[in-house]
């Protein structure tokens, strides 16, 4: 395994700040950071979405019955997590912060209430809806395993000549 820079901060500290900027990182796509975060940062992403990756597609079709309000029975099907995909669902909430989707400009409350209907942890549904059959894809194409994001040194901080990096999800 890897050796993660300790960055000067104690261990609580540390995966916090690594827990935000992924959070981050994973919600918006691209984060400027100095350039030891952005490598501790590159593992901790990359084991999340290769976790998740491995497993969405883990799903159970389950028939439930509801009763509505005038008593009727109905039987529907609903598509459940698998173990595997439950499991790895567990795991990256415990790794991530969940951020909540914000309302777009000029939109409605009742359309962003519509949007946003029945989404939990709006995060954890993005990397599991939208990224990992994205990078599942590339890695059946390219028949390769991993490198989901990209690092680009980009200037000096003034003040303290850090290192300032961009890295972004590719």
């Amino acid at each position: 395994m890897a050796t993660v820079a300790k960055m000067n901060r104690p261990t609580k500290e540390r995966l916090s700040l690594l827990r935000n900027q992924a959070s981050s990182l994973l919600w918006d796509g691209r984060i400027t950071t100095t350039s030891a975060k952005a490598k501790s940062l590159q593992s901790y992403v990359e084991r999340v979405l290769t976790l998740a990756v491995n497993t969405y597609t883990d799903t159970i079709n389950v028939a439930k019955n509801s009763i509505d309000d005038k008593g009727v029975k109905t039987k529907r099907e609903v598509l459940n997590d698998g173990p595997k995909k439950l499991k790895a669902r567990r795991i990256i909430m415990s790794k991530l912060f969940d951020r909540q989707e914000q309302r777009l400009p000029k939109e409605a409350k009742s359309s962003f209430i519509e949007r946003t209907k029945g989404i939990k942890n709006p995060l954890i549904e993005k990397i599991f809806n939208v990224y990992a059959p994205k990078y599942d894809a590339r890695n059946k194409e390219n028949n390769q395993k991993g490198g989901y994001t990209r690092i680009y040194k980009t200037e000096v901080r003034r003040g303290d000549a850090a290192q300032l990096c961009l890295i972004e999800l590719i």
